[in-house]
């Protein structure tokens, strides 16, 4: 047991480490930080004109997307968590590069699904003004989530002209 747990320890380590940052900093912007609800104009500026501290809530995916259907994306967080557990092997989790790749991923999952299971919406407050473009507010499980697919892509994509050689 202790051998399989060790195998995957960059996987593990990832996962909750994302997961802990982003529990403990949507405690501390909910409870702890003062800041209203939802309303971003009393958000801590950053960066002036371009990054900010809010506290907003989304009952739904990246954009809104599904909102009010908090139920379907648990459903599609636990099958996505079943199926990186299930298809580790093909996935080729063994290797350290791809464990922190899903330790992102997993970590993001689970930090969101636990909002929703918790409060029924996720908590976001990292809100960055583009100038031409207002960005989502999100948090770090969805950095988590969105690095972890970024990475992955790049790594597809790289080494795929190795595996059609082979």
């Amino acid at each position: 047991m202790k051998a399989r747990l060790l195998a995957y320890r960059w996987f593990w380590l990832v996962s909750v480490l994302i997961l802990g940052l982003d529990q403990l900093s949507k405690l501390y912007i909910a409870q702890v930080s003062g800041l209203p609800l939802n309303n971003p104009h009393d958000g801590w500026e950053v960066i002036p004109g371009f990054f900010h501290i809010v506290y907003t809530v989304n009952f739904g995916a990246a954009w809104g997307m599904l909102s009010g259907m908090g139920w379907l994306l648990i459903v599609l967080a636990i099958a996505a968590l079943i199926g990186i557990f299930s298809f580790r092997r093909s996935l080729e989790l063994h290797r350290p590069y791809l464990q922190i790749i899903f330790g992102l991923i997993v970590g993001g999952i689970i930090g969101n699904t636990i909002d929703r299971l918790a409060h029924g919406y996720v908590i976001d407050f990292l809100d960055f003004n583009l100038q031409f473009y207002q960005w989502p507010t999100f948090n770090f499980a969805d950095c988590g989530i969105v690095v972890g697919i970024c990475l992955y892509l790049l790594w597809s994509f790289k080494s795929q002209p190795t595996q059609r050689a082979s």
